[in-house]
């Protein structure tokens, strides 16, 4: 069964107490926000070359060490709730001021494994939200629910845009980049798992795509968005439920798992890689035995967990950037093609999209007994990584 960290034991007063919201087209309503603390930080992480990675057939491994991150994150923050965002290749995520010491000793470690077992390059930084705090930019936090007791965060403000421009800009100097050496020690990556097959389409297209309006002002930034999501919605028939990627038809759990080396190789701690492995290679078959005969062991009941999983799965997200994996028909993915080139044609947006025949879903156990998990989509052959590249390319042709 897959293993399963220790979730918070005490809410922090500030994400923790923010009310949560289920229909995913109020991201685009400001009243949904607030505003993260003022000696909290954001925290970016993300793999430098990671196209070059995934060109080369290494999307899964990149996936692995963005969901690394947050699970590094997680397991040294319990007792906080901690808002966070997974970016297929990178993590964003706001920490309360207390915890940035343990966060950055996580986080070197995980940068040591993304280099060690991943031959992957990782950038971290952290930036304080007052540094950002100023007219017209702000970090706001909200708080999407996936199923009770599993949310996900949503970022807004342009904050988190700005503080990746810090971190990419800093040679060293300026504070923002973590440049110290990387500890000699694993990082905590319990609860990390990556088994299930890939998703393959089942509607045709596994479309990923990256949506940022060009506004300035927050207020139109937002309407833009509202409009955004209402053409997508229309573009969809205004039943997106069925592009969920993540369905009862997809879902495949093969023995052993594809992506259980990776999995060794990001979990092992302090016991050794064949060791890890091996004990992968016994737990999965178990799990493998409950989904055949849809049967219930240790906590782990195979029919209730893939319909729990199905809800869980975060295939919609939004960081002052709307990203989302949708299974489409042919005829859908054209409508939202044109529908996103008409908002680039009135100068409202620039987008990037990425079809493939499938997706990956990496996730993060906190507890099966209390049906608390989280999956992270990204489309196969690095659907984010490769939708940002035309995302980019119209924000250059803007500027």
């Amino acid at each position: 069964m897959p293993e399963q960290i220790i979730r918070k034991e005490n809410g922090h007063p500030f994400y923790a107490g923010l009310e949560s919201f289920d229909d995913f087209a109020a991201v685009s309503d400001l009243t949904r926000y607030a505003p993260a603390p003022d000696d909290w930080l954001v925290v970016i992480a993300d793999i430098k070359g990671s196209t070059k990675a995934i060109g080369e057939g290494r999307y899964k491994d990149v996936n692995m060490v963005g969901a690394a991150c947050i699970t590094a994150v997680l397991n040294v923050t319990r007792g906080h709730e901690i808002p966070y965002v997974f970016g297929g290749d990178g993590a964003t995520m706001v920490i309360p001021a207390e915890t940035l010491p343990r966060v950055r000793q996580a986080l070197l470690k995980t940068r040591s494994l993304a280099q060690a077992g991943f031959g992957l390059s990782l950038r971290i930084g952290a930036a304080p939200v007052s540094r950002v705090r100023g007219a017209e930019i702000d970090v706001l936090v909200a708080k999407f629910r996936l199923s009770p007791g599993n949310y996900i965060a949503m970022f807004a403000g342009g904050g988190v845009g700005l503080v990746d421009k810090l971190i990419k800009e800093d040679d060293g100097t300026q504070g923002y980049l973590m440049v110290e050496d990387s500890p000699d020690e694993m990082p905590d990556l319990e609860g990390l798992s990556c088994r299930w097959e890939p998703l393959a389409a089942q509607r045709g297209v596994m479309l990923s795509l990256l949506v940022q309006a060009l506004a300035d002002k927050r207020e139109e930034a937002a309407g833009t968005y509202r409009r955004v999501i209402a053409g997508l919605t229309e573009a969809l028939g205004f039943d997106p439920q069925k592009n969920r990627p993540v369905k009862a038809s997809n879902m495949r759990f093969r023995w052993p798992p594809r992506g259980l080396k990776a999995e060794a190789k990001a979990t092992h701690g302090g016991q050794g890689y064949m060791r890890r492995l091996l004990f992968l290679y016994w737990q999965s078959f178990l799990q493998w035995l409950l989904e055949v005969f849809d049967l219930q062991g240790g906590g782990y009941d195979a029919p209730v967990y893939r319909g729990e999983l199905r809800e869980n799965s975060d295939y919609r997200r939004f960081d002052d950037t709307l990203r989302m994996v949708l299974d489409c028909a042919p005829d859908e993915v054209a409508a939202i093609e044109a529908a996103l080139a008409g908002f680039r044609e009135q100068g409202l947006i620039a987008y990037g999209t990425h079809q493939a025949d499938s997706a990956l879903m990496t996730c993060l156990i906190f507890s099966l007994v209390e049906s608390e998990h989280v999956h992270f989509i990204d489309g196969a052959d690095g659907g984010f990584t490769m939708a940002a590249r035309q995302l980019k390319e119209q924000l250059v042709a803007t500027n």
